[in-house]
């Protein structure tokens, strides 16, 4: 594994940023991956991302060599391998909230005994112009699967999450668990809490810790808890910054 991919330096603890992609187009691919920021990550579980557009995107992003994740709406094998093939750097598996969930999720990412079909001729593994070989190992070089945290249940049975192997990075969804919690602020005292609990287990298990910000005055706070990778807003948040930007600087002029 070279020191420039994305898992490298997700496992080194660089400061990595990104956003999510919730707009179907390829072209915003082509323009994130002009931005300087490290990866981008399509949102199929809450934006209408189907095979087809998440296809494009992902050929796209492979084009230009800029990393693109996946969050898949499920944790099902089915969802796994087709964002696998067609493209994905990684995923981001939405509630993993119990050990037997985080094994099954890695099992499927994973080729192996009951885990990723194999398939040389998918986009991801060169179009059948490679050896099994050199694609398993891409699998073990490349390949980042991402927990999504975001229940207490998963705060709970946190050490034995993070002791997952297979399981690359913990990410904490600190709006899920504000309402799991009954609370109405991503940045209550008992989130953050939180959060530093699965930062403490990420780094007895060494493995990288990710969480969601609105914006980047959070990341100091998030920094010392333990958080490393950032996924900052999405680009409908920047539009419409940009654009309401605009809009008050003409009324004002």
């Amino acid at each position: 594994m070279t020191d420039t991919t994305l898992k490298s330096r997700m496992l080194r603890g660089d400061m990595l940023s990104g956003t999510f992609l919730k707009t179907p187009s390829f072209q915003l691919i082509e323009i994130l991956a002009m931005s300087g920021m490290d990866f981008v990550a399509l949102d199929a579980e809450h934006a209408p991302f189907d095979r087809g557009t998440a296809d494009a995107c992902l050929g796209m992003a492979r084009a230009l060599n800029f990393p693109a994740l996946v969050r898949i709406p499920d944790g099902s094998p089915a969802q796994i391998l087709t964002m696998l093939d067609s493209g994905a750097t990684g995923l981001v598996v939405p509630h993993v909230n119990t050990v037997e969930k985080a094994e099954e999720v890695a099992r499927a990412a994973r080729f192996g005994h009951g885990g990723r079909g194999f398939a040389g001729s998918t986009r991801w593994a060169g179009y059948a112009t490679r050896k099994m070989p050199d694609i398993l190992k891409q699998s073990e070089d490349e390949t980042v699967i991402l927990a999504q945290i975001e229940e207490p249940e998963a705060i709970d049975a946190i050490d034995d999450i993070a002791a997952v192997e297979g399981i690359d990075a913990l990410f904490v969804g600190p709006a899920d668990l504000a309402v799991c919690y009954g609370l109405t602020d991503p940045a209550a005292p008992k989130v953050r809490d939180a959060i530093k609990r699965v930062g403490e287990a990420a780094k007895k298990h060494g493995k990288c810790m990710v969480t969601f910000a609105p914006n980047t005055s959070w990341v100091p706070d998030l920094k010392a808890l333990g958080v490393s990778m950032y996924f900052v807003a999405s680009e409908h948040a920047f539009m419409l910054a940009g654009a309401k930007a605009v809009a008050d600087d003409i009324r004002d002029a």
